[in-house]
């Protein structure tokens, strides 16, 4: 792929509760809106599985246990934020420690940039791809809703 300059890691939980619902999170940075799974970057010197305990640590204020690997990406994505970076995510099945959350919203600042970010339930029944915004969180969805490791 010409015009692609460097790897960015990613690492998302797919974090589920006793009523059969999984959490997404609703995020906007300045005026993109977009929906995803839980996550984010991996930073340098850090583990999957440490980034992640830490990425939920941050934005949902929770810890949260490591169930299983989900997928791994296994087709090229370039970034929709860095032009130039190709995308490779790491998805991994979480349960929470706690059995009652309430995640506050949350916003932050990311390289001179607002977001902020709504954690929702939703139904597994309810779930389709359509309602995430990038295409490996669409492929991730539609994978779980045919596989169903969740249940």
């Amino acid at each position: 792929m010409n015009g692609i300059k460097r790897f960015n890691l990613r690492v998302y939980g797919l974090l589920t509760n006793a009523e059969n619902e999984i959490l997404v999170v609703h995020e906007s940075i300045n005026d993109f809106h977009f929906t995803k799974f839980p996550g984010g970057g991996l930073e340098l010197g850090e583990g999957l599985e440490e980034g992640l305990k830490r990425e939920f640590r941050e934005e949902l204020k929770i810890e949260a246990e490591i169930h299983a690997h989900f997928y791994t990406t296994h087709f090229f994505q370039e970034s929709a934020f860095y032009k130039g970076d190709q995308i490779v995510s790491v998805y991994y099945i979480l349960k929470p420690l706690a059995q009652k959350i309430i995640f506050p919203n949350h916003t932050e600042m990311n390289n001179g940039k607002t977001a902020t970010m709504r954690f929702e339930w939703i139904k597994l029944p309810a779930l389709t791809g359509e309602m995430m915004t990038f295409p490996i969180d669409k492929y991730v969805c539609n994978l779980l809703l045919k596989t169903n490791p969740l249940c």
